[in-house]
């Protein structure tokens, strides 16, 4: 009996955005585009995490560095991306390492979108909220951050280089205007035009 009790796995609280959602922004959003199967309302389905690092043709150390503070801030480990093709003018190979990326799903996925919109972007100086015409025209949604020092898990006494990274929402609609509506149901901060 004590064995068991042993290995028994400590319960996981649900993230706060994924209780939000299933309690809050379902029934809004069927409510405003007018459904009532909770199954065709837009949902997200993955978070991107994209360092471009440029200077790692300079100095090998620089990819390694992004990949560990990308892995910080997702909570899960880089995956480092080699050139796909060789370009003679940036003195690049192909197979050369040049960035470093993230997916997050599930769990993760709403926890980092919770630190992005809380904590993260109020930390931009001089902040009027972000641009509400990134999207690709498939219900994508992509923001370009210029330094990662505005997430709390970088510290900044260690960056010895500032790196920027892009932000891509995958969701499940084929339209921008749900897709929109979606994530300004989450809290995104949108500017308003």
């Amino acid at each position: 009996m004590a064995a068991a009790a042993q290995t028994a796995k400590p319960k996981l609280i649900a993230p706060r955005l994924y209780e939000k959602y299933n309690k809050d922004i379902l029934s809004a959003l069927g409510k405003k585009l007018n459904r009532e199967n909770k199954f065709s309302l837009p949902k997200l389905q993955k978070i991107v995490l994209n360092m471009g690092v440029g200077k790692a043709l300079q100095d090998k150390d620089k990819i390694k560095v992004a990949a560990e503070q990308l892995s910080l801030i997702a909570g899960q480990k880089a995956q480092i991306t080699q050139a796909k093709k060789a370009i003679s003018q940036f003195r690049l190979r192909e197979g050369y390492d040049i960035g470093c990326r993230v997916t997050l799903r599930g769990r993760r996925m709403f926890e980092f979108l919770d630190r992005l919109i809380n904590v993260a972007l109020p930390r931009i100086r001089d902040f009027r909220g972000i641009n509400p015409k990134s999207f690709d025209g498939n219900g994508n949604y992509s923001i370009g951050i210029t330094e990662q020092l505005i997430f709390p898990e970088i510290d900044p006494d260690k960056v010895n280089f500032t790196q920027g990274m892009d932000i891509t929402f995958v969701t499940s609609t084929r339209s921008d205007e749900e897709a929109r509506e979606l994530l300004r149901a989450f809290g995104m901060p949108f500017r308003e035009v």
